[in-house]
């Protein structure tokens, strides 16, 4: 009954490259392996991928995903675990779909009732930052998340960082003592500068600043963790627990996982565990579509160490479409009071467009990340 008949793959605008699973008795689980600006390479991951599903029974989750992270003597980094991530959402569906219940229900039930959700708010061009902060605060959000700066030289200069603080202390203004504010490093700082930021940053009191250094330096945050006291996040270029154990030795305080490039629901839940051991939250970066965050939510409904969860509505790399344009029904994913309501539908809780992604699928995208430079001619970190 639950035997898997086709595997298909849609690159769809924005950026998104979604992965529909069909078993021959007619249930479609949807799962979401976008890897933004590889997703051409993720797609033939998948596709080879599928050579060990098809014909296969959907429901033996957890033996898929060791057989899909582990049945190749090499292993791991963001393509398989992004190809890895699309498939895995989409049998958690199908499970869901199959026995009538809502995949957090099958991870055990809930432990809350909603999940409180930010938006981003830019944070590279100044001038932008109070409009947008504005605008979501008029959207009913009580969190944004902002990059700290544009592109920033390895040693900043003084304008650089007055620049990152009057950013900072401007959302700080629009936002009051009620709402909060996250900062994005985004990976653009070096210790150096990370270091002198943070000291500026605590009076206006952070909810967490977010990806200090690049993830190829991991072992240089728990320098940065011992330098300030804002908390510390990273972890949306980490793809395995082996992978943030040692960010979470460092003493970060939130973990971000995301849930189309750290093996889906499965490999994250256990992220989540792990996390919960070092008294760490969790904050799964989602800037992608629909099913990435509805995958997010099912996970965040069952696990007790969830702190907040981002979504991408009216992000600016959503053009050509939005996170709710494939969805059929709107209103499982609408923000009441800042929050989602826990979703009841079965399976990852939303119901895709199969038509109309069809149709964005004939138009495709070839998103790329920019790529910046210093004035001096060399690379910077985007």
């Amino acid at each position: 009954m639950t035997t898997i008949a086709r595997i298909e793959t849609f690159l769809v605008a924005p950026r998104w490259l979604f992965v529909r699973v069909e078993t021959r008795s007619g249930i479609v689980g949807w799962g979401e392996a976008t890897c933004e600006g590889r997703s051409e390479t993720v797609r033939a991951a998948v596709d080879q991928l599928a050579e060990l599903l098809v014909g296969r029974d959907a429901l033996r989750i957890e033996d898929h995903w060791q057989v899909m992270t582990k049945g190749s003597f090499y292993r791991g980094g963001p393509i398989l675990a992004s190809a890895v991530a699309g498939l895995d959402q989409a049998l958690w569906d199908i499970a869901g779909k199959h026995f009538g219940a809502p995949v957090h229900q099958l991870l055990g039930g809930p432990v809350r009732d909603r999940i409180r959700v930010y938006g981003w708010v830019g944070g590279d061009e100044p001038s932008e930052v109070r409009d947008h902060i504005a605008a979501q605060v008029e959207a009913g959000l009580t969190a944004v998340k902002m990059n700290a700066s544009g592109r920033m030289s390895p040693v900043a200069s003084v304008a650089e960082l007055d620049g990152v603080v009057a950013r900072v202390a401007a959302a700080r203004e629009v936002l009051g003592d009620h709402r909060d504010v996250a900062v994005d490093l985004h990976g653009r700082f070096t210790l150096a500068n990370a270091r002198r930021l943070a000291p500026l940053l605590e009076t206006y009191r952070p909810l967490f600043m977010e990806e200090p250094v690049v993830p190829e330096n991991s072992h240089l945050i728990g320098e940065f963790v011992r330098s300030t006291t804002i908390p510390v996040s990273t972890g949306e270029r980490l793809y395995s627990r082996q992978e943030f154990l040692p960010v979470l030795q460092a003493g970060i305080a939130v973990a971000q996982p995301d849930l189309s490039h750290a093996g889906g629901i499965t490999e994250v839940r256990k992220i989540a565990a792990l996390a919960e051991v070092y008294d760490v939250q969790l904050a799964p970066h989602c800037p992608l579509g629909p099913i990435a965050l509805a995958a997010c939510l099912q996970v965040g409904f069952a696990t007790p160490n969830y702190l907040i969860q981002e979504q991408s509505l009216g992000i600016h790399y959503n053009r050509g479409a939005d996170v709710l344009d494939y969805c059929a029904d709107r209103t499982p994913l609408a923000f009441v009071d800042g929050h989602v309501e826990r979703l009841t539908a079965p399976g990852l809780g939303i119901e895709i467009d199969d038509a109309q992604v069809r149709a964005a699928a004939k138009k495709g995208h070839t998103w790329r990340s920019p790529v910046w430079r210093h004035q001096d001619g060399s690379f910077a970190e985007w």
